[in-house]
């Protein structure tokens, strides 16, 4: 047989792998069990392809070969739990933001919780999910990125608003009343060298300024101002940045029990906090 999908998928591997993929065999695998709809350990290897499978199968495989992240040409990335829809203009939740979710959902001390800088609306739906009679509120500022959140958050019960979160009267009707917060806002010092997967997530939701740095300092006022006394706090971070966040909190006030939480890699990944008394 000339054509099977198991020829098409090691001449996918080869143009993969010459494109500098990290995963070759992974990703073409993957996508293949897209097209197909079947488990990526159930394509038939043997069969023919169906009928439009090869340009379709191109199609997809010359998107990875410019290193557009695998989850933009699937349309959705898995957070938990959750398949969420991402795209073009939003930011792709990590697997390492799940420790900070799974946190949250352990140190919830209350119903009324905030995800700011909320992107796909991960964080919000995964409080959601694990806490469903909490009252979830999401703020996201970028219209490219809101398209995704409303999308993703549509038929749930988490609130959807846009706003800057680093502006004084951004959640203003819940001051101080906020039982936990978390955040994983954009916080990569501007760099040319990291991947080129990385450089198709919008700017603006990776980078913040030479040291990475410059919206965690924006938001901290906002959420001393958010959170109750004795209310928790989580915040995603730079593996090069854990000390400054710690000092940013300590150097504002208010903030108790600022600690490191490591990442599955043993990484310091973010800072927690409990809401002192001012």
């Amino acid at each position: 047989m000339d054509n099977t999908y198991g020829r098409a998928l090691r001449r996918g591997v080869q143009r993969l792998r010459a494109a500098g993929v990290a995963s070759p065999e992974w990703d073409a695998r993957i996508m293949a069990a897209h097209l197909i709809h079947c488990g990526y350990m159930d394509i038939p290897l043997d069969q023919s392809p169906m009928p439009g499978f090869d340009v379709a199968f191109d199609a997809l495989l010359r998107r990875r070969e410019a290193r557009e992240p695998l989850q933009y040409v699937l349309g959705s990335a898995w957070f938990g739990p959750l398949e969420l829809k991402v795209g073009p203009g939003v930011f792709i939740p990590r697997p390492e933001t799940e420790v900070m979710a799974d946190w949250a959902v352990r140190n919830a001390e209350g119903p009324r919780l905030v995800d700011l800088c909320t992107g796909t609306g991960a964080l919000a739906l995964y409080l959601h999910h694990y806490l469903p009679d909490a009252q979830v509120k999401a703020v996201e500022l970028a219209d490219a990125a809101l398209a995704y959140t409303q999308a993703n958050t549509r038929n749930t019960e988490v609130e959807v608003i846009q706003a800057d979160a680093t502006a004084g009267d951004t959640l203003a009707e819940w001051n101080g009343t906020v039982d936990l917060l978390v955040t994983n806002p954009p916080y990569v010092p501007e760099t040319p060298d990291l991947e080129p997967e990385v450089y198709h997530d919008p700017h603006n939701a990776v980078f913040a300024g030479a040291d990475g740095m410059g919206v965690i300092t924006g938001l901290i006022p906002t959420i001393a101002r958010l959170v109750r006394p004795g209310g928790k706090v989580a915040i995603e971070h730079d593996d090069s940045t854990s000390e400054a966040v710690q000092a940013a909190l300590a150097r504002h006030g208010g903030f108790e029990q600022i600690a490191p939480l490591q990442d599955l890699t043993g990484t310091p990944r973010f800072v927690t906090a409990v809401r002192g008394v001012d």
